[in-house]
């Protein structure tokens, strides 16, 4: 399965924290997935980040490299990308999280998050 991983499932995974649900972390050890994380992902963290959020300590660099040397593909954001986030039912009002949920559709992946309101959306969309 080719799978994109929310933002807080990245930086959980990343941080081994007990905040990651056994679920996700048998879907990132299990080596027949392909592991996708979104460049939003990556700037969502660099902005957070520079807001100084308790939950983003951690530069978005060296979080990209350290998703690569896991194993991780990127997926970058194209022009068709942010074009889908026009058809988004207005569900949820995060852009980082819209983002997310216009690639999964365009691309047709699973997109794998701990946020219920991304849940809501149609799609390939797991709920951990």
């Amino acid at each position: 399965m080719i799978v994109l991983l929310d933002t807080h499932l990245l930086l959980w995974a990343a941080a081994g924290s007990n905040k990651l649900p056994p679920r996700a972390a048998d879907l990132i050890q299990n080596e027949t997935n392909q592991l996708l994380f979104s460049a939003a992902s990556l700037w969502e963290v660099a902005i957070k980040a520079g807001l100084n959020r308790p939950d983003f300590k951690i530069s978005a660099g060296r979080f990209r490299r350290a998703l690569f040397e896991n194993g991780y593909d990127e997926l970058p954001i194209s022009g068709r990308h942010a074009a889908a986030i026009a058809n988004l039912p207005d569900i949820h009002k995060d852009p980082f999280d819209r983002i997310l949920i216009a690639q999964a559709q365009v691309e047709d992946l699973t997109l794998c998050t701990s946020d219920r309101i991304v849940a809501r959306y149609p799609g390939h969309i797991e709920l951990f």
